[in-house]
């Protein structure tokens, strides 16, 4: 069964910087369009920044030029280098992929979240 596991959440100072990583695993024979998402507390979960299987990217303008997202697909792996963080960046991060797999087919999965909170 297809996972995946994101790791690098914390608390971290404004002005500080994370790195997100979120590993994918199971029976895997492609991966697709790759995401980041978040939700803070009250809000609704909102998409943060996209890779495509070829490496082009999109950002939401609130994070252009602080967020730089990343993917290795020898390691089926995705990160998000997270810096000059604000307070407003407090939220739970969560990976998303489109997964190809093995006996399946083509479907979207999620990670399980990891909080990221930016205060003093």
């Amino acid at each position: 069964q297809v996972q995946l596991v994101e790791s690098g959440g914390g608390l971290v100072q404004p002005g500080g910087s994370l790195r997100l990583s979120c590993a994918a695993s199971g029976s895997i024979f492609s991966i697709y369009v790759m995401g980041w998402y978040r939700q803070a507390p009250g809000k609704q979960r909102e998409l943060v920044a996209v890779i495509s299987s070829g490496g082009r990217t999109n950002y939401v303008d609130s994070v252009k030029g602080r967020f730089t997202m990343s993917r290795d697909n020898a390691k089926n792996t995705l990160y998000l280098q997270m810096n000059s963080l604000k307070p407003e960046d407090t939220a739970v991060y969560y990976c998303n992929a489109e997964i190809g797999e093995v006996g399946v087919g083509r479907r979207t999965y999620w990670g399980q979240g990891t909080q990221v909170t930016v205060s003093s």
